[in-house]
């Protein structure tokens, strides 16, 4: 299929929705836009009926094999708890596996979120973080993060990944090429991260390079790298970092998307203007816009227009869309998310809310972040 400029602008993106019903200005802006994928938020969801209705609906105006994301890592960061059951976190779960030598809780955690997405009709989870548990960002990150050490990360991500898989729910990487040295929120400030190439390479990137070919889509952060070639450039405003490290150098082939663009760690950089621009000449495939319509149509607006004015970026703008729509197709045709039946979803919940207490009452030795 042939893309005009405005069809290919809006597959780049993955957008946002106000509430728990598809409203009329929504429809009209989707319907002009035509992303690539939906993400939702607890503001979206209150049930599976609801939650597959409003998917469904927005759906039917993107393109065709669209992602529809979620975050369920566990923890503080679990859309679906109020309408399922609380899930464990990652350095919960992280640690009773190691305090029982159980690797088997990890990857029934990739099972069960797997299952919990698919009862709400997602096909995503933006799971797993494999940021290190450094000292440095304890207060930032909590128990977002497995381990203190690549290896322990690597071994989470791996065995979370495969429990995913196992369920035909794709899984995310994140925060690409890490935030384990910040100390500052990404959604309302740019992190600075003092750590050389070097390091980065050696320590924070070591998930991305060991499992790539086990992460369908790996989500660029906000963070800047003063010390290294990438400078003061936000990794997901960064060439270096997207096309040159990821890409090139680590070779990975999936879909890279930046995180949300509305977020202060991207806007104190640059206007969404800009960013949005400035994101696909970096080497991302999607950038996700996760509330405001008027953000939305910003970047939309943006990205026509520099390809107005830009024959290259057109070009790259073409092959960008194109190539999107072949992984997506790859990654999603054919997949399906059946709903259950309120007995089987009362099921669910139950297993949920056993494996919560299973993993609490391991009651693990904690651990402090290493330098």
């Amino acid at each position: 299929m042939t893309m005009n400029l405005r069809h290919a602008a809006g597959s780049l993106l993955v957008v946002g929705l106000a509430g728990t019903e598809l409203t009329g200005l929504e429809r009209a802006w989707l319907k002009l836009v035509r992303p690539s994928g939906i993400i939702l938020f607890r503001r979206n969801i209150s049930d599976p009926a609801q939650a597959r209705a409003l998917l469904a609906q927005a759906t039917a105006f993107c393109n065709p094999n669209s992602i529809r994301c979620v975050d369920v890592e566990g923890g503080t960061v679990d859309r679906l708890r109020d309408a399922l059951a609380p899930m464990p976190s990652v350095q919960a779960v992280a640690l009773a596996a190691e305090n029982t030598g159980k690797l088997s809780l990890i990857h029934q955690h990739g099972e069960l979120i797997a299952r919990a997405v698919k009862a709400f009709g997602f096909n995503t989870s933006l799971a797993p973080v494999v940021d290190l548990a450094l000292p440095i960002s304890a207060k930032v990150m909590g128990s977002r993060v497995a381990a203190p050490t690549a290896a322990g990360t690597v071994l989470y991500a791996r065995n979370f990944l495969a429990g995913l898989a196992a369920h035909g729910v794709a899984g995310c990487g994140k925060h690409f090429p890490g935030l384990g040295g910040g100390t500052l929120d990404s959604h309302l400030d740019t992190p600075t991260i003092a750590r050389s190439a070097r390091e980065i390479w050696n320590t924070d990137l070591v998930p991305y390079r060991e499992l790539h070919a086990q992460m369908p889509i790996v989500m660029i952060n906000h963070a800047a790298y003063p010390d290294t070639p990438g400078k003061g450039v936000p990794a997901s405003a960064s060439k270096y970092w997207i096309t040159s490290v990821l890409r090139k150098r680590i070779g990975y082939r999936g879909i890279v998307l930046s995180d949300d663009l509305e977020m202060g760690g991207i806007l104190k950089f640059l206007p969404i203007d800009e960013a949005a621009v400035q994101t696909i000449r970096a080497g991302s495939d999607l950038s996700a816009i996760c509330h405001s319509p008027e953000l939305t149509l910003r970047a939309y607006e943006a990205l026509i227009t520099e390809g107005e004015r830009s024959a290259a970026f057109r070009k790259l703008l073409l092959a960008r869309a194109a190539q999107s729509a072949h992984q997506l197709k790859k990654l999603y045709a054919g997949r399906a998310t059946p709903a259950l039946t309120p007995k089987q979803f009362d099921a669910l919940r139950t297993r949920v809310l056993r494996f919560g207490q299973t993993i609490a009452a391991v009651q693990p030795p904690s651990w402090t972040p290493q330098s």
